[in-house]
């Protein structure tokens, strides 16, 4: 048996134990905190789940990472196991699949158009890859009968303004459309002005291919340690 081939037992073993434990503590007997969690007032802890993902992977802290990743990855079994008691009832099983289809056709290089690896066309380059899964996401969408209607479709108003800025305007510069800040502001608003500054960096990010929300992110680190390192200057 090869490295590969014990690896993927290894996972496969590990997420099964993850997905009995998920059970045991939403059965009855189980948690009472967990038995009384929903889809909704679970919401807030993947946002929150992603962010400490982000600052671990940023900050080049690898077991912290590992950790963050599990605790990541505990909310996608949880909202699962949830999803099984609903009317209409799926589970983690569901969403796995799903995936791996999708992965499947969004990497036609890889595995094929119709999933004979042996019809794979590799693809030049990581740009060519981002291109070819534009297209097949439309193309996806199209099928399901959800093709978006504009460029801005699917962007979620729940992004923290950052990111969100930026996914605007990544949008609509690849859409060809010239914006910028609101014309309509008054000129002596110091609101709109700092917005407008803001706005200016955040498409010039876009155009370089710099993700504005985790270079701001990195600047914060940065004033964090000088904080620390004059506390402790201070209290020595």
């Amino acid at each position: 048996m090869n490295a590969r081939a014990t690896d993927s037992e290894r996972a496969a073993a590990a997420f099964a134990e993850l997905v009995v434990t998920m059970d045991r503590l939403r059965s009855p007997g189980g948690c009472p905190w967990d038995a009384e969690q929903t889809h909704a007032s679970l919401a807030p802890y993947a946002i929150e789940e992603a962010y400490e993902v982000a600052e671990a992977a940023e900050s080049g802290a690898g077991a912290a990472l590992r950790e963050e990743l599990g605790d990541l990855l505990f909310q996608p079994v949880f909202q699962a196991r949830i999803a099984q008691e609903g009317d209409d009832p799926w589970d983690i099983a569901d969403v796995v699949e799903g995936l791996v289809a999708k992965l499947r056709f969004r990497h036609p290089h890889v595995f094929g158009r119709d999933g004979d690896d042996d019809d794979a066309e590799p693809a030049v380059d990581a740009a060519a890859v981002r291109g070819m899964w534009d297209e097949l996401k439309a193309a996806e969408h199209e099928a399901k009968g959800n093709g978006r209607r504009g460029v801005l479709d699917g962007i979620p108003a729940s992004l923290p303004a950052l990111a969100r800025a930026q996914k605007v305007m990544s949008r609509a510069r690849k859409a060809g459309y010239a914006v910028g800040p609101d014309p309509d502001a008054p000129a002596d608003d110091l609101t709109a002005e700092i917005g407008a500054d803001v706005l200016a960096v955040v498409a010039r990010a876009a155009a370089l291919g710099v993700d504005a929300e985790a270079a701001l992110r990195g600047q914060v680190r940065a004033v964090e340690r000088q904080v620390l390192e004059a506390e402790a200057a201070a209290g020595g």
